[in-house]
């Protein structure tokens, strides 16, 4: 196919078929892209049209190799681009003897073709492209002659193309697609087998695990599915959509030893497909353990082929991080310190999700744990069998797991002895209850079906992994030859062959994760371990240290650029005012497939000064009763250790440990005890720490907790000043927690300001989500502001609590007023004395010899209509030169009823798009209104509503009855901001609570109202789109 381009009086992209491609059968046919109108950025017009109807006058040729097919369209910088492969090799065919052939090809250039801008555009390419007779059509080259082609001249760009980094991961030779006709690669051959019988489209059942342009392909495939049938097969037959994996793809032909029997020689094919998973892709440091969703870092389901005319066998393996949530943070060396961010009852939730779905997909699971028992593998290797052991304990699922040393049987007994662990009578048992999977090659049925899986584990997932899958994939194949032809089992060519795939499989996933090739694949190769072997080895690590401290970053933002795990990135929509409609409507009736949850939060702040403390932290965290009991513990503290330069090169994370003992023995202690509560994270810098405990029951509520950090000491490189954030979402609202440490002193105004803006610019956290992504952010912080008074005036009105007038006096109030710095926060009213500086366990200001001024350092800041702040004050503990603050806030979070939603979307399709007799539905989308009589009503809270109905009682709907699966789509409603009246507040139970609820009445009661006024964002833009009819543009859409 070509790819041609007209400037005027749109720029459009056009993909059409070649000579060629219709010489095999394909339709003529043409697929043309176009942006404009108000949403260029993000909206795109698509057009399915016979050849004939293109007009080539003035159309330029991009590029002159053949375009194989196109991977989607995705948003870059607010700029569309067309993303097209333009070079691949064959790698062959996996299945010769099945019904229908099964090629695949490798990926080896990808090009990003703008559709809204010419600015990046390749005049080179364009110019070379027409003279090459082998790939230009004659029709198209006569039209492109007469159109003076020839004679355009090219000016080059100067632009550096802003998919540089994306179109690099493209060149590395891992990633892969079928060529017409079109097999589901995605799908192991079990699948495949059921899947076509059941449905027989490739593009509506391909494994979403492994598909890695989805992102950006799914808005094409939106538009592939609102064809009616026969434009739908054309599409396919001309392949201008195309679904790429990566990870690797083998194979070899080989000639098999024969019976005397048998009538000629028996060729053989053995092949190897390794799909790795992209839900939680990244490069080595930067993405480990597992999400909140139980997709773990490095996953890859590995499957070994062989094929023979009368019987194809598979053989299906499972690698992936372990299931837990830890990382290796800093200058990461050949053995970096292993460091598990939550505990048991917090990840436990993830943990069995993740086994869940790979018992739902598998059948039964038996895991290999090859990680050490020495140092920081040790960690990991008894925290993955504490969460394994209370997971068997439910029951629920068949799931097995052996601990095997690796490293430990290498020093003792050499490589040789490995290949052992398949007569462990634990891993045999499990070989010979999952079985294999044989299709028949005649008629592509079933035989048999493999009902298991070893998932098998190191640290990286990486060498050792392989180099155990290589052997369990050996004693597969022998164990079919036994059943079938035993003397196939001699065959010396077959073994060789087998174990290049492997060694190059090995190669493959560890460039794609670690940068380098993997280690030991020179016995993997020969089956000996030789000088050359270790060497090469020795180069190999050293090169991925480097390259895992100094170039992975840039990588992982390709990755995530990718695959759309930005949180400020906006996918491609297809112009379509169906379905715009739609969604408008959905947004603006969330309230009936939404519900929202009260919850409490306490967050607390305090300046340790260095200090440990024997003082009873209950008065701070339970200042009403003991009875009280928040959600969610936000607890920030500052000056956790002494800030000596020891501290700042090398932090000592004992005293972090040491608080958080203490906080969760108070917690354990306290009276009238209603609940049990578990940390679920926690994170350090230098003196700077952040810890966050919630109730345990409601750990499988909160998901995607992460933690970030932002130096701002001498001029950032120095931790001695900086922050700390923790960002989670309990159910569907999302939530930043910061603490901080800002500049000191009186006079550094500026420099607690300019603190401010560099954690806010710098502190991102993964997939690009930054402070301001989040609905609700809350600072508890020693921000270091002071009062501007003298010091004894100061001290006179706050021993006389005239607190008014220290206020008018505050250097961070002056700050938020003038919008240099908290913009947008609120504070609660100031009822208590400066916090800081005293004597230590005294009542008495500061009297050393600085006689520091009295000030408000430490205070808690918030944002977000979510929030609704019940008390704000401080507790009496003195261990400390400051007084801890703490703040009370009531957050209402949203939970979307996915069922309902999608019942309600379904309502409104049909209603939108339903049609008189005389009516046509291009004529009816063109007068269409929000307020339109047939659609359904909003809820009346009678039997009448539209939930009510048959199959679904009382709004009770059955999840399996929707597709659920949102994998492909985001929570539109992530980003809008709906108003809430405000929530109920308890009847105050003390003085200062009287005195407070006072305070906010007298001088906030305007920015409150203010605040419950506040009208809801718009809506997002639509994900899921379809086009418009030929002759639409967007100032159709309703």
């Amino acid at each position: 196919m070509h790819l041609y381009l007209r400037e005027h009086p749109v720029r459009t992209l056009i993909l059409t078929t070649s000579s060629e491609d219709e010489g095999r059968g394909c339709p003529r046919r043409a697929l043309v892209f176009r942006a404009e109108g108000p949403k260029a950025a993000s909206q795109a017009m698509v057009e399915f049209v016979p050849k004939e109807e293109v007009d080539f006058t003035g159309l330029i040729r991009l590029s002159a190799r053949q375009i194989q097919g196109c991977l989607g369209l995705m948003n870059i910088e607010n700029e569309i681009f067309l993303v097209v492969v333009t070079l691949a090799s064959p790698i062959g065919d996996l299945r010769p003897s099945s019904m229908k052939t099964e090629e695949v090809h490798r990926i080896q250039e990808v090009v990003f073709y703008g559709l809204n801008t010419s600015r990046y555009d390749d005049p080179a390419a364009a110019e070379t492209s027409f003279p090459s007779p082998t790939y230009v059509d004659s029709a198209d080259s006569m039209m492109m002659r007469e159109t003076g082609y020839l004679n355009q001249q090219a000016q080059p760009s100067f632009y550096e193309h802003p998919a540089a980094a994306i179109a690099s991961l493209f060149t590395t030779g891992t990633f892969y697609f079928t060529p017409a006709p079109v097999w589901d690669i995605s799908s192991r051959l079990s699948q495949r087998v059921h899947k076509k019988e059941d449905l027989g489209d490739n593009f509506a059942t391909y494994d979403g695990r492994f598909v890695w342009n989805e992102y950006i392909v799914k808005s094409l495939l939106d538009f592939r599915d609102r064809l009616d049938t026969s434009e739908k097969e054309e599409l396919d037959k001309c392949q201008f959509i195309i679904l790429a994996i990566q990870g690797y793809v083998g194979m070899y032909t080989v000639n098999l030893p024969t019976r005397p029997g048998d009538t000629g020689p028996i060729l053989a094919t053995v092949g190897l497909i390794s799909r790795l998973g992209w839900k939680r892709a990244g490069t080595r440091f930067n993405t480990r353990g597992v999400d909140d969703d139980g997709n773990t870092a490095n996953f890859v389901e590995t499957e070994t082929i062989f094929s023979t005319d009368a019987a194809c066998m598979s053989y299906v393996q499972i690698r992936g991080s372990v299931p837990l949530f830890w990382e290796q943070q800093g200058l990461q060396t050949f053995r970096p310190t292993v460091q598990i961010t939550r505990s048991q009852a917090a990840s436990q939730p993830a943990f069995d999700r993740h086994f869940a779905q790979q018992a739902e997909e598998y059948g039964a699971v038996h895991a290999i744990n090859l990680l050490g028992t020495r140092e920081n593998e040790a960690t990991l290797t008894d925290a993955y069998a504490a969460h394994l052991r209370a997971l068997q304990s439910l029951g629920s699922f068949d799931i097995g797991i052996t601990h095997y040393d690796f490293h430990d049987q290498v020093k003792k007994y050499g490589h040789d002895s490995v290949t052992e662990i398949r007569r462990l009578p634990s891993v045999r048992s499990s070989r010979e209850k999952f079985g294999i999977t044989t299709v028949d090659g005649t008629t592509d049925s079933l035989i048999t079906e493999q009902h298991g899986v070893f998932r098998t584990n190191c640290l990286d997932c990486l060498d050792r992994t392989n180099f155990v899958e290589d052997i369990l994939s050996r004693t597969a194949l022998e164990d079919y030859f036994m059943q079938t032809r035993p003397e196939w089992r001699q065959s010396v060519a077959l073994w060789g062959y087998h174990r290049e795939l492997w060694a190059e499989n090995g190669d493959a996933l560890s460039k794609i994760y670690a940068g380098t090739g993997a280690l030991n694949t020179s016995f993997t190769r020969t089956g000996k371990r030789t000088l050359a072997g270790v060497l090469a080895d020795a180069t190999k690590s050293v090169s991925r240290a480097y390259i895992n401290n100094f170039q992975d970053k840039s990588k992982q933002v390709a990755i995530d650029t990718f695959l759309g795990n930005l949180s400020q990135q906006k996918p491609v929509s297809i112009f379509d005012p169906i379905h715009d409609t739609v969604t408008r409507l959905l947004n603006e009736r969330i309230k009936e497939y939404s519900t929202t949850k009260q919850i409490q939060i306490f967050v607390g702040t305090w300046n340790l000064n260095g200090r440990s403390s024997s003082e009873s932290l209950l008065p701070w965290l339970f200042p009403r009763s003991t009875t009280f009991e928040p959600d969610l513990f936000v607890i920030g503290f500052q000056e956790l250790v002494p800030l000596t330069a020891q501290q700042i090169l090398q932090t000592d994370p004992e005293q972090k440990r040491r608080w958080e003992r203490i906080l969760m023995e108070t917690l354990a202690r306290r009276p009238n005890k209603r609940a049990e509560y578990t940390i679920l994270r926690s994170e350090q810098l230098v003196g700077t720490a952040l810890i966050i405990i919630v109730r345990s029951d409601i750990t499988s509520n909160i998901r995607k907790v992460e933690a970030a950090t932002r130096k701002t000491g001498l001029r950032g490189i120095s931790g001695n000043k900086g922050a700390v954030g923790i960002r989670l979402e309990y159910h569907d609202t999302s939530f930043c927690f910061l603490t901080a440490h800002l500049a000191a002193g009186h006079l550094n105004v500026e420099e607690r300001n300019s603190d401010y803006r560099t954690i806010v610019s710098g502190l991102h956290f993964l997939k690009g989500k930054t402070i301001g992504s989040h609905e609700n952010v809350v600072w508890a912080a020693d921000t270091n502001y002071r009062i501007e008074l003298e010091n004894e005036v100061v001290r006179h009105l706050a021993t006389s609590d005239e607190i008014d007038m220290l206020v008018a006096a505050d250097q961070l109030g002056a700050a938020m007023s003038s919008g240099v710095a908290f913009v947008g926060y609120e504070e609660g009213p100031i009822l208590f004395r400066p916090t800081y500086r005293y004597n230590l366990n005294s009542d008495e200001y500061d009297t050393s010899e600085k006689m520091r001024i009295p000030a408000w350092t430490d205070r808690i800041l918030y944002r977000g209509n979510s929030l609704d702040l019940e008390k704000y004050f401080r507790a009496e503990l003195k261990g400390s030169d400051h007084r801890p603050v703490y703040a009370l806030f009531r957050a209402e979070v949203q939970i979307v009823d996915h069922a309902k939603r999608k019942a309600l979307q379904k309502k409104l399709l049909q209603a939108v798009t339903a049609t008189g007799p005389d009516e046509k539905l291009d004529e009816k989308l063109e007068s269409l209104h929000i307020d339109m009589p047939m659609l359904p009503p909003p809820s009346s809270g009678t039997a009448d509503d539209w939930w009510n109905g048959p199959g679904h009682p009382n709004g009770v709907f059955d999840p399996s009855t929707f597709d659920t699966d949102d994998r492909n789509s985001t929570n539109p409603f992530d980003s809008s901001s709906s108003s809430h009246p405000p929530s109920m507040h308890t009847s105050p139970s003390t003085s200062d609570d009287e005195l407070y609820k006072s305070a906010i009445k007298a001088s906030r009661n305007e920015s409150i109202r203010d605040r419950t006024m506040r009208k809801p964002a718009p809506p997002p833009p639509s994900r899921t789109t379809k086009p418009s009819a030929l002759h639409m543009t967007p100032n159709d859409q309703i």
